[in-house]
């Protein structure tokens, strides 16, 4: 059996690194990495295969940036090739970037089987590319790997067949456990910063209804920042996408009281989520992270997909219409303990899982494309 996985942001990297160490010692099965490009530097992409110990891509895209036609048109354009000339059995796509829409759309209008690790995710804000991202993905699969019971139940709502979805559980928890241990010992991010654990909140900003636009929303979460670095230390690794908007919107000066630093490899990043006293973000991967080392979390967004979370009290909302909102829920995320919460994202198993239902479907007839009916 061969298997094909799309890859192109951070996050994507991390579950086929999952991926990759489970099949590395299966002879049976051939594993391949198209990496699009569309994480592209030193530490967003490349400081990620070295530490994850992901074997080089066996095709390297380089994309890079653009607009979301132009990027995944061009994503789409080139898996198309390297699909035609590999044909594989499976394409294995993550999440919901552009890579992940170019690798489905590619292999589906191929008639090669597609299957999608964390489907089911839904924001309900069509304005966010992810979400368009991820209802394509998920009508044009084969199979459907959901990571809760939550996401698993929007399938079945929007008329997807039940033997087409499965509850594996999330390839991210996996990760965490895998390499909490290595990442225990090896980094030194917080040494070299001269915060302690528990001594600081860490920040994260990417999102484009966040960095985009007029700059209001940027603008209010770096004064809220700010104001609460009065507080404890804020540690803030900049994405290349809000270093830009912060100069083009003429924010600079709201950094100054912040502790920003270059963006970070994945074992400074666990270390940094993990010994954080509160973590404030946009991002979908760090909202779970934060709770896999029992970390109180903001969320930077007007919605999120995650929602077992915000049900459990482990993350709030703060949409970032004005300062006082965000610094409010900082304060009380801050001060206000979490009540227990079993976790809904698996047992750990999450990888293995997936791999087996690929060489159990791999033999299946009767699972194909999907059809829909008038």
């Amino acid at each position: 059996m061969k298997i094909l996985s799309v890859v192109g942001a951070r996050p994507q990297l991390v579950k086929a690194a999952m991926m990759a160490q489970a099949l590395r010692h299966q002879s049976a099965v051939q594993h391949k990495l198209v990496h699009t490009g569309q994480h592209y530097d030193q530490n967003m992409s490349g400081l990620f295969f070295e530490e994850l110990g992901i074997p080089s891509p066996d095709f390297n895209l380089a994309i890079g940036s653009g607009s979301h036609g132009m990027q995944t048109g061009r994503m789409l354009e080139a898996v198309e090739r390297i699909l035609i000339d590999e044909r594989p059995d499976w394409v294995v796509v993550y999440g919901d970037t552009n890579s992940t829409l170019a690798g489905a759309l590619a292999s589906s209008k191929l008639l090669i089987r597609t299957a999608h690790i964390e489907a089911g995710l839904r924001s309900f804000n069509m304005r966010m590319p992810e979400e368009i991202n991820r209802i394509l993905t998920d009508h044009v699969s084969t199979l459907l790997f959901a990571p809760t019971d939550n996401a698993a139940r929007q399938l079945r709502r929007e008329g997807i067949d039940e033997e087409r979805i499965q509850v594996v559980g999330d390839l991210m928890y996996d990760a965490a456990l895998h390499y909490a241990e290595l990442a225990a010992s090896r980094s030194r991010i917080l040494q070299s910063l001269g915060v302690t654990s528990g001594g600081y909140a860490l920040a994260t900003l990417h999102r484009a209804e966040n960095t985009n636009s007029d700059g209001r929303r940027l603008a209010t979460i770096l004064r809220a920042l700010s104001e609460f670095s009065r507080e404890m230390p804020v540690v803030l690794p900049l994405h290349p996408r809000t270093r830009s908007a912060v100069h083009l919107t003429g924010s600079a000066h709201l950094l100054d009281h912040i502790c920003v630093i270059e963006p970070v490899g994945y074992l400074d990043m666990l270390t940094l989520e993990k010994n954080a006293r509160l973590v404030a973000t946009d991002s979908g991967g760090v909202q779970k992270e934060a709770f896999f080392y029992n970390v109180p979390c903001v969320t930077l967004r007007d919605e999120t997909e995650w929602v077992e979370l915000l049900e459990a009290g482990w993350n709030r909302l703060a949409p970032p219409h004005d300062v006082h909102t965000v610094l409010s829920a900082m304060q009380a995320a801050l001060h206000q303990a979490p009540p227990p919460f079993a976790n809904p994202y698996g047992d750990g198993q999450s990888t293995q899982k997936v791999i087996a239902r690929l060489q159990a479907a791999n033999h299946e007839d009767t699972l194909r494309l999907p059809v829909f009916s008038a």
